[in-house]
């Protein structure tokens, strides 16, 4: 007798997974009959992705540059108020102690009735200056409940500062995390495009860079333009010092540098402190707008976001640390957007 039992059904699970494959399949085989054939990028379309992408990088560095020199200095804020407060703490309990002495003593001698106590002393002289001692310590006791109070008036001023810097520290290091991985990513964007070229253009790219700073070192010293004062000449010496040092973000030396790392460790040497970043320098000094009258040692800001800065080195060139990749260098001024010199 022939069988009429219904074939067995496959479990839904089966199902479930041949179905995903067979879309997953499908789907797979549209994108590759849909996708344009992936085209390698040029040796100048990969420099001009890798010079936007290093100039966003220094843009974010000087963001973080910020940001540390804002933690140091909230820091330094947090550690003296922290210690005026412990100061003021125990001023405040001596206040408190020596106050309730007075108050221990004020009780002692005023426990008799002054009439009954001129009638039993044998020494009426004695009791009128014991009862002026006593009228002096309740002067004493008001002018020190004074003191307490003003004293207590100032650690709740106090604590409550330290408290919101204190927070603000708080908010200044999430910043500089964020900043410093926003650096981070795109030099590592920067990095997997330059690995994308083949060893011959990378070459071609490092030479051509080459060109452009051996082009604007060219008979490059202090007599090209006069410096602008003798510590400006010092600052200028220091930077010339260091020429061939690498560029490193958020490096202030002396071994690596970035932009203003550089400009603020040289004036550094002169004994000269200006800010630490480039929008900061900017503001630190007289701004000279014309070209022409710039001198050695000026600052020199550049870009309409002022992010980056350098030294004039006279005869229309720059002294700087550039980029990631680079070193500290001469460069025509030309190469980057200028705003204006700054004076120191």
């Amino acid at each position: 007798m022939a069988s009429h039992r219904r074939p067995k059904q496959p479990s839904r699970t089966r199902v479930t997974v041949l179905t995903a494959a067979a879309a997953a399949a499908v789907a797979l085989s549209a994108n590759a009959a849909n996708a344009a054939p992936s085209e390698k990028l040029s040796k100048d379309e990969v420099k001009s992705k890798v010079d936007k992408l290093y100039d966003e990088a220094e843009q974010a560095t000087e963001k973080l540059n910020g940001a540390k020199e804002k933690q140091e200095k909230l820091q330094k804020e947090i550690s003296s108020l922290q210690d005026n407060v412990a100061r003021g703490q125990e001023e405040l309990n001596e206040l408190r102690d020596g106050l309730g002495s007075m108050a221990s003593a004020q009780y002692r001698t005023g426990g008799i009735d002054p009439s009954v106590a001129l009638f039993l002393s044998s020494d009426p002289d004695d009791f009128l200056d014991k009862a002026s001692a006593v009228d002096q310590l309740t002067a004493q006791q008001a002018e020190s409940l004074k003191k307490v109070q003003e004293k207590q008036r100032a650690l709740a001023q106090q604590r409550s500062e330290a408290s919101e810097k204190l927070t603000d520290l708080a908010d200044t290091r999430t910043k500089l995390a964020s900043k410093k991985k926003e650096v981070q990513t795109k030099l590592g964007t920067a990095q997997k495009l330059l690995n994308s070229l083949t060893a011959q253009e990378k070459a071609a790219l490092a030479t051509e860079d080459q060109q452009r700073a051996t082009r604007a070192g060219e008979r490059v010293d202090l007599d090209d333009a006069p410096a602008a004062s003798g510590r400006a000449a010092a600052a200028f010496a220091a930077a010339q010092s260091v020429i061939g040092a690498p560029y490193a973000y958020a490096h202030s030396g002396p071994s690596s540098f970035d932009c203003s790392g550089l400009t603020s460790w040289a004036y550094a040497q002169a004994d000269v402190t200006i800010p630490r970043t480039s929008q900061a320098q900017a503001n630190a000094g007289t701004r000279i707008y014309s070209q022409s009258d710039l001198q050695v040692g000026d600052l020199v800001i550049f870009y309409g976001d002022q992010h980056h800065v350098g030294f004039y080195a006279g005869g229309g060139r720059v002294l700087h640390a550039p980029r990631t990749g680079t070193f500290v260098r001469y460069e025509a001024i030309g190469n980057m957007p200028f705003q204006f010199g700054v004076r120191i």
